[in-house]
């Protein structure tokens, strides 16, 4: 008698496979296994099609109508798709015409200072009302405007990841799988030392335990989830209000990241500092695999097209008066 395999049986031995070879597939992987529940829900009894893997492509959770972000969601199940023809050689494998091409990236809300400021004294405010929550998030989301380090960075810092006393965080195979010290500004340290202190009068932890914690009931201690702060983060958005300038549905948590490294080049240009000569430390400090990554923003956001634009202006019309 055959034995049926169905496409989360699949999904569990590609992603086995793949994470056996060094492979992380965290947000793939998600994907992967949505798609797979979605298949078996099906009950499909053909072959995969591209047909079938676009109408999936298009029920993400925020209900977007964008076809970038259908492309993007698709792209993360393409080479499933490859893998599952070794069983079904009638599986369909999309390809990039589908939706169109997902290397177009979309310009970010980039955060004024009131913005922020209006963030973080919206958190003293969560339920309940100066707990251990306001302290979280408004540590958490003061870290992130500050260093531009990723959500997922400062969700996977472990109290020895911390060190308070000489002002540095070790951040540790991160994505690209690779390891890197971020520097703080004291007012950081002093405001990570702060929280630290706050949370350990809740719960006594160890060297391993995370840094970010969850702060009620059956949560609390425990490391504080993605989830956790998507959910927060939107229910404080609704309340801030915000006009979005961004390409995106709306303002989103990453583009404080985004913000802290637009930011810093807007100072170098104000103080006439060579943005070449500092690109590669800026690269490094935020964790980017290539310097090319950290240029993008010259090309995508308007402040910075404009400073540029004046520069070359500059430049130009000094050519023009050393032929005149």
């Amino acid at each position: 008698m055959k034995t049926h395999i169905t496409m989360q049986m699949h999904a569990n031995n590609y992603l086995n496979e793949r994470r056996g070879l060094g492979f992380i597939l965290r947000s793939s992987g998600q994907s992967i296994n949505e798609f797979a529940h979605y298949v078996d829900i099906l009950k499909c009894k053909r072959p995969l099609t591209v047909e079938i893997m676009a109408d999936w492509a298009k029920q993400d959770k925020w209900k977007s109508n964008n076809p970038l972000t259908w492309a993007r969601r698709l792209k993360k199940i393409r080479p499933f798709a490859r893998y599952l023809r070794q069983f079904e050689p009638e599986t369909e494998v999309p390809d990039k015409s589908v939706f169109g091409s997902v290397n177009q990236r979309l310009t970010p809300h980039i955060y004024t200072e009131s913005e922020i400021i209006g963030l973080l004294t919206a958190t003293r405010y969560l339920k309940p009302e100066n707990g251990l929550r306001c302290a979280t998030y408004e540590t958490l989301f003061g870290l992130l405007a500050s260093t531009g380090m990723r959500v997922s960075e400062s969700l996977h810092l472990l109290n020895r990841d911390v060190d308070l006393k000489h002002g540095m965080l070790t951040i540790r195979q991160t994505k690209f799988s690779k390891s890197r010290y971020v520097p703080l500004h004291p007012t950081t340290t002093e405001a990570l030392r702060k929280y630290y202190s706050v949370r350990n009068s809740y719960i006594e932890t160890t060297g391993d335990a995370s840094f970010f914690i969850g702060s009620s009931g059956q949560h609390l201690g425990q490391p504080l989830s993605l989830r956790q702060v998507e959910y927060t983060f939107s229910g404080l958005r609704h309340q801030m209000n915000w006009i979005n300038r961004g390409g995106h549905n709306a303002p989103r948590i990453y583009d404080l990241r985004h913000t802290f490294v637009v930011r810093r080049m807007i100072l170098w240009h104000a103080k006439d500092i060579n943005i070449d000569q500092h690109m590669l430390s800026l690269t490094t400090y935020v964790g980017h695999s290539t310097v090319t990554s950290t240029y993008w923003y010259l090309t995508c956001v308007p402040e910075l097209m404009a400073l540029a634009g004046n520069k070359f202006e500059l430049f130009t019309q000094t050519v023009e008066n050393d032929y005149d």
